[in-house]
């Protein structure tokens, strides 16, 4: 039988990536004591790997595919196949920054305020093709945690991962510059991408992934409305594309469905009875796909 063998992000991004595919509808089973999780797909097989390692795996053809940054793509220099984006986080459905960070009250202004100074950082590699890109010649460290805490008397600067900023702030650190935007790609090793079964699978495991993706944050509404009342309704709806609408029994009466934005309920949903919709339903969506 034909199995993909995929990696799933171990550490900060794990739980994210269990939910997503969840919402995709696979169900992702995670022991403490095992780096090989189940999942409800027989022709699929998991492993958890760090997703600083996953590049590497995957290059390697260890793993078939996997889930990791677009940060640790650039910092281990892997050669594989960028399949797609998705763009979710451990906090967030959006991208993080890996940004030069210096204490609040030092008096560092730009990158090249570091010459001959001391960066920590867990992204060394891409750290120092930053530096040499801005003539900057510092001595950069492996960071091996708590980096936030290192400036002012480990290192006068670091480089860090943030998608708020809030960590930074909160240990008296300002930004500086944004050393590089990521976000989790979905990738694969050039042979497995070159197998028809294997990138059928995967295009199709992508196709859910982006569908729960874009669900984020919305939600379906179904209503009845008389047809004099519809331009009316329509005019309320900001929909996805199109509302779909469908016909009742009672010719008088159609059904609408479409999908919105969550935060928009509580004030799309008065307008709508303005409107003189009737049984409004809100439901929420697991993944949309097109």
């Amino acid at each position: 039988m034909n199995v993909l063998k995929l990696g799933i992000p171990k550490g900060s991004l794990q739980e994210a990536s269990l939910l997503l595919f969840r919402r995709a509808g696979y169900e992702i089973g995670v022991s403490s004591r095992s780096y090989f999780p189940s999942i409800d797909d027989d022709e699929i097989e998991c492993m958890l790997i760090r997703a600083q390692e996953m590049a590497r795996y995957v290059e390697d053809g260890i793993l078939d595919a996997g889930l990791t940054g677009k940060d640790w793509i650039l910092e281990n220099q892997s050669d594989v196949v960028e399949v797609a984006d998705l763009v979710y986080a451990k906090q967030t459905f959006g991208k993080v920054r890996w940004v030069l960070a210096v204490p609040e009250k030092s008096a560092f202004r730009s990158v090249q305020d570091l010459q001959g100074r001391i960066v920590a950082t867990e992204l060394v590699g891409v750290t120092q093709r930053y530096l040499e890109k801005n003539g900057v010649k510092a001595k950069v460290e492996f960071s091996w945690g708590a980096t936030e805490v290192k400036p002012p008397v480990l290192a006068d600067a670091i480089v860090e991962v943030t998608e708020t900023g809030s960590s930074l702030r909160a240990n008296g650190l300002r930004i500086v510059e944004t050393v590089l935007e990521s976000n989790t790609k979905f990738i694969a090793h050039h042979g497995a991408w070159a197998n028809p079964w294997k990138r059928q699978k995967i295009e199709t495991l992508i196709m859910l992934l982006q569908g729960a993706i874009e669900a984020a944050g919305k939600v379906g509404l179904m209503l009845n409305v008389r047809r004099d009342d519809l331009a009316n309704v329509l005019s309320v709806l900001p929909a996805l594309k199109r509302p779909t609408i469908s016909e009742l029994s009672d010719s008088d009466w159609v059904a609408v469905n479409t999908v919105i934005e969550e935060k928009t309920v509580r004030e799309i949903i008065p307008r709508l009875k303005a409107a003189r919709a009737q049984g409004i339903v809100e439901y929420p969506l697991n993944k949309i796909v097109v």
